[in-house]
């Protein structure tokens, strides 16, 4: 039993299943992983979904890490929750990436999707139950358990209950379209909670927005608690009982001695001295994105496209280093944009290329070394989503920039908040403005361009992935 659990689809560690039959056991990392780590193991358990045939082995085989539990969730329902519902419906729901005037269909077909990803929420629910103390805390990740908040109160309304989304949160009038008893379904799951987290304040907001909206989850109200401002959600819950869920907002950070670690290590140094080698005394436009709809990478490029077109002046002077790591490549919108970037970033080479300059050095795979050589080189950083939780690239490359870089920022990104003073900021859908704002960034003198870069890189240090999950954990307790 446990007095910590985590909850996320995927988990701390994934297994390979070799030709010999041998299971190989590969850590991963990101936020969550080190903010778990700010708790001792012994106290902890991180419930998670076993995502590939050597992950359901594993659990077969009843091999396992230490204070990690896998879900054996039936190969078919986690298809349908994940891919048909997580991430065709909820991603572009939150993102507000749907084509209107064709999507979304909402028929008989995406009921029974949405069955698949009760079902999988119910899944991780009871698991939680029966291996949780009594009084124990519970932080649910993001939006693939949305419904477990709710489940899971249900079962055992002892536990202090936290869910944190990592994606934005749908405006009110994105959020109608769904079907009424789905959006109410979506909105008492995650009331379950007693704590919600988000990124921003903008999409805590949201969400408080698109709660009370319709009276369907109850009334929101601001409220300030010791010079801290917070806001919640009163509603009833089991139907007559009235609770209040606080929503809260908490801007995940980078760790920066980790990061600079991870970027000073010789394979990246190697891959460091063969991009110079490659761009010369050139300047650097760096991006670093999943090939994900949201992140905007074909505008980029356009806005690169009329850099050269309108300031020639900087060809032949700068490369523009992309890197776009393929996603949810088993998706067909997916699969044909990231075609496009491919395609759009040859068609540039083919136009102002010539024999010893290539304007953009774009890599179409996932290549993490690569991408940190280019966050040591990078003049300008370029981070343009059309919406986005946060996007930790924005607060990566100040870090670890060598020289300094400057920030050409979306404002819709959820790092515009904690960045816009020291970023120049642009409208993503402005691909003018866009380019401009390049121009201004590689123009900047090298000293301003370091004195920014210096701030940016302490405000993205502010929230570090341990205090960030401790934050949350001590509100939940508190």
């Amino acid at each position: 039993m446990a007095t910590v659990l985590v909850a996320s689809n995927r988990g701390p560690v994934s297994y390979v299943l070799g030709e010999d039959g041998e299971l190989d056991a590969r850590r991963g990392g990101g936020g969550l992983v080190s903010g778990l780590s700010a708790i001792s193991s012994q106290d902890s358990l991180w419930v998670c979904a076993a995502l590939g045939e050597g992950d359901r082995e594993a659990v077969r085989r009843g091999i396992g890490e230490p204070g990690v539990r896998m879900l054996d969730i039936a190969p078919d329902v986690y298809a349908d929750a994940y891919n048909g519902i997580a991430n065709s419906v909820l991603w572009f729901l939150h993102h507000h990436l749907y084509d209107i005037p064709r999507e979304p269909v909402f028929d008989a077909e995406f009921r029974r999707r949405w069955e698949a990803y009760r079902s999988y929420n119910r899944a991780f629910a009871e698991a939680l139950a029966a291996e949780a103390e009594e009084g124990a805390a519970v932080l649910v990740q993001d939006y693939h358990l949305a419904l477990v908040p709710g489940m899971l109160r249900e079962l055992r309304p002892d536990l202090r209950i936290a869910h944190f989304t990592h994606t934005p949160w749908a405006s009110p009038e994105y959020l109608r379209m769904l079907p009424d008893d789905i959006r109410e379904e979506l909105l008492w799951g995650m009331l379950g909670a007693d704590e919600l987290g988000f990124h921003t304040w903008g999409w805590a907001s949201a969400f408080v927005s698109g709660a009370s909206m319709d009276g369907a989850a109850g009334s929101a109200q601001g409220l300030w608690r010791s010079g801290d401002p917070w806001r919640g959600v009163e509603h009833m819950r089991h139907g007559s009982e009235k609770a209040h869920t606080r929503v809260r907002a908490y801007p995940l950070g980078v760790d920066a001695d980790e990061l600079r670690a991870l970027a000073h290590r010789p394979e990246v140094d190697e891959r460091l001295a063969r991009l110079r080698e490659e761009i010369g005394d050139r300047r650097t436009i760096v991006r670093v994105d999943r090939t994900e709809l949201s992140k905007n990478i074909l505008r980029g490029l356009l806005a690169y496209r009329e850099l050269l077109t309108t300031h020639p002046e900087w060809r032949d002077r700068v490369v523009h280093l992309a890197s776009a790591y393929p996603s949810r490549q088993d998706l067909e919108s997916y699969r044909q944009y990231t075609t496009a970037v491919a395609r759009l970033a040859s068609e540039i080479n083919t136009e102002f290329g010539t024999a010893d300059w290539q304007p953009v050095l774009v890599s179409v795979r996932d290549d993490f070394t690569r991408s940190l050589a280019a966050y040591r080189l990078a003049d300008v950083a370029l981070v343009n989503p059309v919406r986005d939780g946060m996007n930790l690239v924005a607060k990566e490359i100040p870090v670890v920039s060598e020289a300094g870089c400057a920030l050409v920022l979306s404002r819709e990104a959820g790092a515009y908040e904690e960045l816009r003073e020291d970023a120049l900021t642009v409208n993503p859908f402005d691909v003018s403005e866009t380019a401009e704002a390049l121009h201004t960034a590689l123009s900047m003198p090298p000293t301003e361009r370091a004195a920014r870069s210096e701030r940016l890189a302490t405000a993205a240090t502010a929230l570090p992935p341990q205090r960030w999950f401790l934050n949350q954990l001590e509100a939940l307790r508190d």
